[in-house]
């Protein structure tokens, strides 16, 4: 079975990162997000009733630092899928998984029981990791080479995808786990979960390429997000036989006019900006991740106040619906959103640019 997040029908729209206080807005304003149960049940709730297609919290175990400690509260991703998909109907929800810090044996086992209270609506982000500062809190080493965390990637989702196709015991003889009878049930009721993939780099979107559903990348904009569009798909069909969709992830300031939401903007992401959390965060990309080219981290720091380095959409209704269109025809299959009030900001946002997508064909009306 197809799971309809992965379905290839229609331009998806997921929530990004509303399990962290702040979200993606690395800004000082006192009504930020705040990452609350309260609020992300909240969040959901409305997002299944307007017709958003997935959820997709992170996983973070220290704050950033800065005047705000930027994610410094964050909501465990694998507890609360489960909680919120007890508490929808239709929405998908993944979870955030960090290869090194979480053994397949045990995550199988969690994800099939969120899967099985979800009635088949879970879905899995598996990340092969990046940020020295939580491998030094947890005790672990960050493998030099960015291989190695992509070959322990692999090893992990093999067993965890084994568990979930195989009936009785196994064992597993690898270079990062050895595993004797190995076995799990429950399985999900309708197979192995969809995976996205949450890599920019060589090395993750190879990872992507022979094993994800959906590939989640980080891109400038629609202009040079179409070559990589084509490159991952193009990877994925020609080595491995698979058809991967693609997404990327964008903030959003949505307003009736264009100087309400340049204004709003302004406020929270250059006046009331927490600029030590974003350089620190800027800092830990350059040196620990490959998520953003060298040319992206130097020219990027307004975005990643406003965003987390996400592409902007902002302005009036229109113009919000017209560039994400632009993410659809340069060939993306779906993207994130991030707002600085999610629960205050979606519904707007569901009413005024919603059916401007429907009316295009992009996205089909909820259902």
């Amino acid at each position: 079975m197809v799971k309809p997040v992965a379905d290839g029908k229609g331009f998806k729209l997921g929530l990004f990162s509303a399990n962290c206080s702040s979200g993606l807005a690395v800004t000082k304003i006192p009504e930020r997000w705040s990452g609350s149960w309260e609020d992300n049940l909240r969040l959901a709730e409305l997002a299944d009733a307007v017709g958003i297609d997935f959820l997709l919290p992170i996983a973070r175990w220290i704050g950033y630092g800065g005047e705000t400690n930027f994610h410094e509260g964050v909501l465990d991703p694998t507890t609360l899928a489960a909680a919120l998909l007890a508490r929808t109907r239709r929405i998908t929800v993944f979870t955030t998984v960090h290869t090194a810090f979480n053994h397949p044996v045990v995550v199988a086992k969690q994800l099939a029981t969120a899967d099985l209270v979800g009635s088949g609506r879970a879905g899995i982000n598996i990340v092969a990791g990046w940020n020295e500062p939580e491998y030094r809190a947890l005790g672990a080493d960050l493998p030099a080479e960015h291989d190695a965390r992509y070959a322990l990637a692999q090893e992990w989702w093999d067993v965890v995808r084994r568990i979930w196709t195989e009936d009785g015991r196994f064992d597993h003889e690898g270079r990062f786990f050895k595993l004797e009878g190995v076995e799990g049930m429950p399985k999900p009721p309708d197979g192995p979960l969809p995976v996205l993939n949450a890599g920019s780099s060589t090395q993750g979107r190879g990872f992507a390429a022979r094993n994800a559903d959906v590939a989640f990348t980080i891109v400038g904009g629609p202009e040079d997000g179409a070559g990589i569009v084509r490159s991952v798909r193009a990877e994925a069909e020609r080595d491995h036989g698979r058809q991967v969709g693609v997404f990327t992830l964008g903030h959003v300031v949505c307003r009736p006019t264009r100087a309400e939401a340049e204004e709003y903007l302004r406020y929270y992401a250059d006046e009331q900006a927490d600029w030590a959390a974003v350089d620190n965060l800027m800092r830990l990309q350059g040196l620990h991740a490959q998520s953003f080219t060298p040319e992206m981290l130097a020219t990027f720091r307004a975005r990643f106040a406003a965003g987390h380095g996400s592409c902007p959409l902002i302005g009036t209704p229109d113009e919000v619906a017209d560039r994400i269109a632009a993410f659809h025809e340069a060939g993306f299959a779906g993207m994130t959103l991030s707002f600085v009030d999610y629960v205050g900001e979606l519904g707007y946002f569901a009413q005024e640019v919603l059916p401007r997508l429907e009316a295009r064909g992009i996205r089909a009306p909820a259902g």
